[in-house]
């Protein structure tokens, strides 16, 4: 386990490490980089959790207008610019988890599943966040998960085991650069991880000046510029599909751009969490939901960049999660069309049917479908069962409406798409490495510090 007193020496050495050569600034120094064509003030990274290749494909037939006799194009297409490899440290394989990917993405370093901002031997690595913060920038974080969780922990913590919760939310609070903590702006779920009986972080945060919110709609009155912890969840935030705010990550990510922007320039990281969630749940309506969260998200930051051309947006995965696959049983047809009109996700249909008097009926209503006698029976059949077997009876509806395949529960070792569009997009084009992610934007904070 990174002991406190290493977490100690290393908060209070952070800037001075990073001058002297360390582990971050070796793999750096070591890493061949393409020279950036215009350099970035600002950089948002977005990590799409579990978005492997089939995912943007079945986004794109998903919302597709079936009036035309052509296939759109959607907002992942313009701005595609190569594949990354996600592999791990060799002593975990080909196959990668969020933490070990994470660590990768943030610090550059590959290391084994389950390490949150630590190489194989355990040891500390700094992320592009904790540089970004020595350079003068603002720093946050807008994610759906809880903020603790394995993507956005990596940016800022330095523990052996993403499941560690409590210590890794304690490095939120404690670990410092230029004696403040990392992020300036923190927003997502994990209420439980910062509101402890053992240590109130919250009231911590709220003492060394952060502004606190639990409501979306707090958000809007806090002052531009503020510094921001927002926890609207006790652990992750709702899926979309149940959520009251359907653009819940543009949302989050408007609002930590407003607290960062400022004349040094910002790093945030933004994570669209749960597309992970539902690719290891088998849940095709979830999935194609939290998709489309994330493109309004990358919509809004085409938007932003337009009337901001000296920023830069790098999107990708982390990883590719439960072997999606359009199409299935050899059967040349995806119907996405009934996933449309969905108004609650499958976990909840399932979790509620039971105390319906007409489950069939109820179900069929929250899925927007109209079925036939034989597949209300069908639901009404499982409605007295557990909900983990409703839960999988309502996905396994949707999959054989769609035609849609999985091959696992979990990961899969298939490269990812990058995608980036603004200041020095062109420097991620090409297959790279995950770890040439984040050693690329370490170039780019040293070309942004040099010329401020």
């Amino acid at each position: 386990m990174v002991k406190h007193v290493l977490r100690a020496s290393l908060v209070s050495s952070l800037s001075v490490a990073f001058m002297a050569g360390c582990t971050v600034t070796k793999s750096v120094n070591n890493a061949q980089q393409v020279a950036p064509t215009n350099t970035p003030k600002n950089i948002i990274m977005v990590v799409a959790d579990g978005m492997g290749p089939a995912y943007t494909t079945a986004y794109r037939n998903y919302v597709d207008n079936a009036a035309t006799p052509e296939i759109e194009s959607v907002v992942f297409d313009d701005i595609l610019l190569g594949n990354a490899s996600t592999y791990p440290a060799k002593v975990s394989g080909y196959v990668t988890d969020s933490a070990a990917a994470a660590t990768a993405l943030a610090a550059g370093v590959k290391s084994y599943n389950g390490a949150i901002g630590v190489d194989v031997d355990k040891k500390p690595v700094n992320s592009v966040m904790h540089y970004a913060k020595t350079k003068g920038m603002r720093t946050g974080l807008a994610v759906t998960s809880q903020i603790v969780h394995a993507t956005p922990a990596s940016y800022i913590a330095h523990n052996e085991s993403r499941k560690n919760y409590n210590e890794i939310a304690d490095d939120f609070f404690d670990i410092r650069v230029n004696g403040e903590p990392v992020a300036d702006v923190m927003l997502g779920g994990g209420t439980v991880y910062f509101k402890r009986e053992d240590r109130s972080l919250l009231s911590q945060f709220v003492n060394e000046g952060y502004e606190y919110v639990d409501s979306y709609e707090g958000l809007s009155s806090i002052p531009a510029g503020s510094d921001v912890i927002g926890l609207f969840a006790p652990v992750a935030l709702p899926a979309v599909l149940d959520d009251n705010r359907k653009d819940r990550l543009a949302y989050l990510t408007k609002h930590a751009i407003k607290h960062l922007e400022n004349d040094k320039g910002y790093f945030l990281l933004v994570e669209a969490s749960q597309i992970d969630w539902a690719g290891h749940a088998n849940d095709v309506g979830s999935a194609m939901a939290e998709m489309h969260d994330l493109a309004q998200t990358m919509e809004y930051l085409r938007e932003y960049v337009d009337t901001h051309p000296d920023t830069l947006v790098v999107l990708t995965a982390d990883h590719s999660t439960g072997g999606l696959a359009i199409g299935a049983g050899g059967d040349y047809r995806w119907s996405p069309e009934y996933l449309h009109n969905m108004s609650a996700s499958a976990r909840t249909i399932a979790a509620t049917m039971v105390d319906e008097d007409m489950p069939g009926e109820y179900a069929a209503k929250q899925l927007g479908l109209s079925l036939t006698s034989e597949e209300l029976a069908m639901l009404d059949s499982v409605s007295n069962q557990d909900e983990e077997t409703r839960y999988a009876a309502v996905k396994t509806f949707l999959d054989i409406k769609t035609n849609t395949g999985w091959t696992t529960t979990g990961h899969t070792g298939v490269d990812v798409e990058v995608f980036a569009f603004g200041a020095g997009a062109t420097s991620f084009s090409g297959q790279i490495d995950n770890t040439d992610i984040a050693k690329t934007i370490f170039t780019l904070l040293d070309s942004s510090a040099l010329n401020k």
